[in-house]
This record gives structure tokens, sequence and C-alpha cells, in this order.
């Protein structure tokens, strides 16, 4: 038996007037979604527990069985186990992002979309010259970087840069223990990037320049029972942000690089299928996640946040499932986003989101649609802990 969780990330949305009071899921073009629905089950989890930020962290987390009121620690340690950095039980680690602003205002949380490599040469330049024995700086997946701090603050509250866009900086500096240090370590990195000649390439070529870094999301390494000690199945993930390949780390799972995955829109979509499908042919479980949607959804590109959504129909789960049924493989597969990012918002809300589960080996009709109208359904099925909806996929009670 396999089993498949595929994650659209921030998939869900509003209804949108340009749509006709649809939501970009429900205006996509998704076949496969269509027919696993028909034939299996749709539903409502609430992924984030009340009084949590609907954050990846944390949904994410849940969506892999653990518990985040329990589990959670912060985003910066799940970033760094998946890029390898060493941590001890004193050190905290920050997400550490690279923007793009003016030097008063957020101008974009992403930095233009900078490149990988492009954003290794600047994170290698604070590295050098705003590192200390206690902080040092490690490069990630194109914005997505980490700092850690030996001994560090944890508490310190810190804005995530995708909740203020166009917004003061200063008006959401970190406040609380350490924030003097991490002030200066803001400012600094601008006066340091600013001038770079990356970033005056990058407007003469019409981009934002990736001239500050931003430290949010801070936390020490949680100690997650390993996946296979829980279900007794090995597992693995295909992801290309480092946040859910650290998540797998943790947990023992295998995330190996995916050929042509960047976390972005313009991801290799097809890859990840065929990564999926590859996977599966050595262990029973596999979690396929693609931040398409929710890049979009911040951007508020509707037309892009469309596009993702067909691509993973079209290039992850039809070949998923034709590749399962063609091995005549009995498999479970479940879709579920890990929170909306509406259009309308540019960021991160709160509440259920709609999952379906399929069981290749049963026959049933089922005539709710799977979109965002199910949300009001009182008569579908509801998880309102969303780290026991695996158990649902998996056929096993946590």
């Amino acid at each position: 038996m396999k089993f498949v969780m595929v994650v659209p990330d921030g998939m869900a949305d509003l209804p949108v007037d340009a749509l006709g009071g649809r939501t970009p899921l429900m205006a996509a073009r998704t076949p496969t979604m269509e027919m696993l629905s028909q034939a299996g089950e749709v539903g409502r989890v609430l992924t984030v527990p009340e009084g949590m930020y609907p954050g990846s962290d944390v949904a994410n987390m849940a969506l892999m069985g653990y518990n985040p009121q329990v589990n959670y620690s912060g985003r910066g340690p799940l970033e760094a186990a998946a890029i390898g950095v060493p941590m001890e039980p004193r050190d905290v680690v920050f997400r550490c992002s690279l923007v793009s602003t003016d030097g008063e205002r957020m101008a974009d949380y992403s930095a233009g979309g900078i490149s990988t490599k492009d954003a290794q040469i600047l994170i290698a330049l604070i590295e050098e010259k705003l590192s200390s024995p206690a902080i040092h700086f490690f490069p990630g997946v194109g914005y997505r970087h980490v700092m850690r701090w030996s001994g560090g603050p944890v508490e310190t509250r810190c804005m995530p840069p995708h909740e203020m866009v166009n917004e003061p900086l200063r008006a959401h500096y970190p406040q609380g223990e350490g924030e003097e240090r991490l002030r200066r370590l803001i400012e600094d990195s601008y006066e340091l990037l600013d001038p770079h000649p990356i970033n005056r390439q990058r407007r003469d070529e019409g981009k934002p320049p990736a001239n500050m870094t931003w430290y949010w999301g801070q936390g020490r390494v949680p100690p997650l029972k390993p996946f296979t000690m829980r279900w007794g199945l090995t597992g693995a993930v295909v992801a290309a942000v480092d946040l859910i390949k650290g998540l797998g780390k943790i947990i023992g799972l295998e995330t190996p690089d995916v050929p042509g995955a960047t976390g972005y829109v313009e991801t290799d979509y097809r890859s990840k299928g065929q990564t999926t499908l590859q996977l599966l042919e050595k262990h029973d479980f596999v979690y396929t996640h693609i931040e398409a949607p929710d890049e979009a959804g911040h951007h508020g590109d509707l037309e892009a946040k469309i596009f993702a959504i067909e691509q993973i129909d079209q290039h992850i789960l039809a070949p998923v499932v034709e590749g399962l049924r063609a091995r005549r493989e009995p498999f479970r597969l479940m879709v579920v986003p890990d929170h909306a990012t509406p259009l309308a918002l540019r960021t991160h809300a709160s509440g259920p989101v709609p999952y379906l589960c399929y069981d290749s080996r049963l026959s049933r009709r089922n005539d709710l649609p799977y979109d965002e109208s199910i949300l009001s359904e009182t008569g579908c099925p509801f998880v309102d802990e969303g780290f026991r909806l695996i158990g649902r996929l998996l056929e096993k009670e946590q």
C-alpha cells in the first residue's frame, strides 16, 4: 500500500470578483482533482490551532502529524536542518530573508525572486562582514536563508516580511530581548548590500534589489519523534523550500534535491511529479509540497495562482495517479493546502481549508466538489485538529 499527501501551499482562497465570485481553485481546470474527489472523500480541516499564526511552519508540522501546540518552537531551526546547519541546544536560529527596500519601507519580501546563485554571494558577504563568534549566516534557496545565534533570544517579537509589504520598516523592527543587535544587523546589511554590483545590475534590469536582510521565525530545534517509529512506514519529502525539507529531515524522511524545483511559480512541476513516483518505488509514504500557489497569493497574482493550480493537477497529480495505477499498486492519496493565502489579502489567513482523500481500492460516489464551497457544508467531515488528518490518510489512529 502506498500513501501520498500533496500539499499545494496557500491554494485555498476567497471569492474573487474578477472570477464572478469563484475562487482560483474553482476557476482552474483540475480534471484530476475532480476525478479523485468524485470517487473519494472531501472534508474540512483546521491545520493551524486557534491562537497560532497561520504560517507554513505550523501548518505543515500539523499535516505531517505533529501537534504544533506541543512541538512547535520556530521556523528558523526547521530551515536550518534542511541545509545541514549544526545546532546545539542553546542555539537560536532565525529565518534570514533577503528583501527589497528603499531604506524606509518594505518593497518586496522575496527580493524580486532573486536566484540562489546571486543570493549566495550576498549572504557570503553578510557572513564575512557581520558575523561574530556567536552569530553566523548560512545560505539557503532563493531569498530564504538562516542566521544562527548561540545563546540568542527566543521571545523577541519579529514580524514576517510578507506581513508588512509597503509598510515602514522601523514600525516593525524587532522588539524585546536582543532587539538592538537585530536592528543593527538589519541596518548594517542595507549599507553593505544596497550598493553591491549584483543590486546595481538588478536595478539596471528593472528588478528589485536584494538589499537588506530581515530576521524572524526564531526558535530552537524541536525534538520530534521519527516518522518511521510513529507509523511503521518509510517516507520521503518532495519540496523545494528549506522549511519543508527541514521538517522532513528532523523526522527522518528522505529529502532529495528535486531537479528544477525553485519554490516559485516557475518551478518544474513535472519533475516534482516524476520524483514523487520514483520515491514511491522504495518508500511507503511521500509528502509532496508545492510552494507556487502561496507565492502567487502573496504577490496578488490571479493568473499565476490559477496557472500553478492547473500545473499541479496536470503534472503532479495526474502522472502520480496514472503511474500507481499502471503498477497495479493500491494507494491512498490526499490533497490539502496547508492554509489559505487569499489574493485580496496577500498574506496567510486563518480558518479551515478543504481536503480530499482518495482510496484506489474503494468504489464510491461523492457529489460534493473539492473547493472552498465545502467549508460551509455541515454534512462533510471536519477535522478540528490538523495533526490528526494524516491518520485518515494512513488509516491509523493517533
